[in-house]
């Protein structure tokens, strides 16, 4: 066989093996893009996303759109054909995996705690703007989850309001951990609660329930734990459901929040814009960062929005690669993006107060 040929022949068997490595060997990578926006005050998939049962409602003209971010799975990792592509396109992230997907994390673990944090999200959007609209919200502190195993398996559940521990009332879920952290491990706390079942009654029976603390077993200093998560459940006065399917994670708090505002006041609080979001929420109003800003507002503005209301920590990283012709808006509480609608809705946009990089 001439050299010429052999040499060829090598060099093609190289590439083809070449090819196969960079197609079907993953790398510790996974890509970020730009996911739907969806408006708030609208449909999605057939349905109302904010569907408010049992007071009056207006209609609202506009957009006020929820963003998000599109990711590989936890179980996929990109290879490097597809990492060289996410490096070059614009509009894409190429991150490590760990960075999304904690060492030891399965996908239906992700997929649980988006799921969790989306709820959580939109039980403090609820919160968030009926206190802002001042209508009465009441809540309970609840056994939000036991730990398999720990020391109030069986004896406590999951749903049982907490009223007491130690003879102390509780209204906070923290004050469930202060109190029982006041005991050594292995001594006796008595928590008084109404059973989840009769939680809706108006006069349900208080129960009193001793449970024998047992020693933390996670880093840091020995404490007296029980093995249960407090949390808070709220009680509404009127139906709010927010229906949006394939979403996960907290960072649509704030515009359900705005969404739901603006369904239940006359008028529109855009007037008519086209205004896209994203941050956290917490119960008193206040806005938190979220991860792909950059990718949020790329895909807002690929849908038309105007104006983007930014959590003010995420300001400074969104500013650096603004989209063209979508103005930032910082927004740290409820009460600012509220103030901001209005000098949207005039056209006052000078007074804006605009992220800087």
């Amino acid at each position: 066989m001439p050299r010429r040929t052999t040499t060829l022949i090598a060099s093609t068997l190289t590439l083809i093996v070449l090819l196969c490595v960079a197609l079907l060997v993953p790398t510790p990578y996974s890509e970020m893009s730009p996911g739907p926006t969806v408006n708030t005050l609208g449909t999605y998939g057939g349905d109302t996303v904010i569907d408010i049962g049992g007071h009056p409602t207006y209609p609202a003209t506009g957009h006020l759109n929820m963003t998000t971010v599109r990711v590989t799975g936890a179980d996929y990792h990109i290879n490097l054909v597809e990492s060289l592509m996410g490096w070059l396109r614009h509009d894409d992230k190429v991150v490590e995996h760990d960075t999304l997907y904690p060492k030891g994390q399965t996908a239906e673990q992700a997929d649980q705690e988006n799921a969790e944090e989306f709820s959580q999200s939109q039980d403090s959007a609820k919160v968030a703007a009926l206190k802002e609209l001042k209508i009465p919200v009441t809540s309970r502190v609840i056994v939000a989850a036991v730990v398999k195993g720990g020391a109030a398996e069986g004896t406590l559940h999951a749903g049982d309001v907490i009223k007491a521990v130690d003879g102390t009332a509780v209204t906070e879920a923290d004050q469930v951990a202060q109190q029982v952290t006041k005991h050594k491990p292995g001594q006796k706390v008595v928590f008084s609660i109404v059973r989840a079942a009769d939680a809706k009654k108006a006069s349900a029976p208080v129960q009193r329930l001793t449970i024998t603390t047992r020693a933390s077993d996670d880093s840091g200093p020995s404490r007296a734990v029980v093995g249960i998560q407090a949390g808070i459940e709220h009680t509404f006065p009127f139906t709010i459901d927010i229906k949006l399917a394939d979403v996960g994670g907290p960072s649509a708090g704030m515009m359900f929040a705005l969404g739901i505002v603006d369904k239940l006041t006359p008028g529109s609080l855009t007037g008519g814009k086209f205004v896209a979001g994203t941050g956290t929420i917490d119960d008193d109003g206040t806005v938190g960062p979220i991860g792909g800003i950059s990718l949020k507002t790329i895909g807002a503005r690929d849908k038309g929005a105007q104006f983007f209301l930014t959590p003010a920590d995420n300001c400074e990283e969104a500013a650096k690669d603004t989209p063209k012709g979508l103005t930032l808006v910082k927004v740290k509480t409820l009460d600012d993006a509220m103030a901001a609608l209005a000098d949207i809705r005039s056209g006052n946009d000078k007074a804006l107060p605009s992220c800087k990089s």
